[in-house]
């Protein structure tokens, strides 16, 4: 089957398009025929191996480096021994290593049943973006009716599923986005949107009860003047390149935290069903709907990453092998 590997950490230009052996699903895997792909931040990083940090996380969780991919939409054509939610011919969505591929494994446990209605393309973008928006809010930042929440990077990748998972479960909702995506940002929902290439919100005078903070470049501190009292700056994007200068910017709020009644938390996502299956429920029944920027082909994996790098998409960046 084609693949995409990397041999070495680097630009882009490692990513390459080969001939590989088809993988064999574990007892508790099954085996996906890639319909569609996307492209997370994580993939890039990982690829790059900055900061060091994350080549040192990498090697913990014993994660293939040499095969991106880890948002996955497809078909099953084999199951292990051990599975018993899916079947050959069962169109599935979710988490998956290696995903830049015809073909790819996946444990059962991060899979879902993707619907009729909803495109592979769409499916693909759910898993880490719709994850992180989701539980960060709702876990997290204990999201309700009425509550105002801003979200920093609202035109994103996540920021986007952010947005309408807010409106969701009801809270009024103000982006903060570049001056292109002001139009696109306020028609998923926001209530209020930021130029943040001409306001500093941070110096304004709303105050919210969470802030989302999608890209990595705010200080809690300065995010504090715009906190309600015990209101929670909820953490999903690290900006810097440094393992130093995100170490520091973190610990920064952490310690920050401990002393004031505005909390600052990190998070990372984790797949599961129940989550997968929400999100499929809620694009299913129009309450969200993913927002993809461009689509790329299997060869053209690089190029897509290269643009994702760039911090300017709109939403996802997809690879479709339909």
């Amino acid at each position: 089957m084609k693949a995409i590997v990397y041999h070495d950490y680097g630009s882009a230009d490692v990513l390459k398009l080969e001939e590989t052996e088809d993988p064999k699903p574990r007892d508790d895997e099954v085996l996906i025929k890639v319909r569609a792909a996307s492209v997370n931040p994580l993939d890039w990083r990982l690829m790059k191996g900055k900061p060091y940090l994350i080549r040192m996380m990498a090697r913990l969780v014993k994660l293939k480096t040499g095969r991106p991919g880890v948002d996955v939409a497809g078909e099953v054509q084999a199951v292990g021994r051990n599975v018993t939610q899916f079947k050959a011919g069962d169109a599935v969505f979710g988490a998956c290593s290696g995903a830049f591929a015809e073909y790819a494994c996946a444990p059962q446990s991060g899979l879902a049943s993707k619907p009729e209605d909803m495109s592979f393309e769409q499916a693909a973008s759910i898993n880490v973006a719709a994850m992180t928006a989701l539980q960060a809010l709702r876990n997290k930042g204990r999201i309700g009716p009425g509550q105002k929440v801003l979200i920093n990077g609202a035109a994103g990748g996540v920021g986007t599923f952010a947005v309408q998972i807010a409106k969701a479960f009801g809270a009024e909702v103000t982006g903060v986005c570049s001056t292109r995506n002001l139009d696109s940002v306020r028609s998923i929902g926001a209530d209020h949107v930021i130029d943040y290439t001409k306001e500093d919100f941070t110096k304004g005078t709303e105050r919210y009860d969470v802030i989302f903070e999608g890209v990595g470049n705010l200080s809690f501190s300065a995010c504090r003047r715009v906190l309600k009292r015990a209101g929670k700056f909820v953490i999903v994007g690290a900006h810097s390149s440094s393992a130093i200068g995100l170490m520091s910017w973190l610990i920064k709020a952490m310690v920050l935290s401990l002393f004031v009644s505005e909390k600052a938390i990190m998070f990372l996502a984790s797949p599961n069903q129940q989550d997968l299956s929400l999100m499929s429920e809620w694009i299913s029944s129009g309450k969200v709907t993913p927002v993809i920027d461009r689509c790329y082909k299997l060869s053209e994996v690089p190029e897509a990453v290269r643009y994702l790098e760039q911090g300017h998409a709109r939403g996802k960046v997809v690879i479709s092998l339909t």
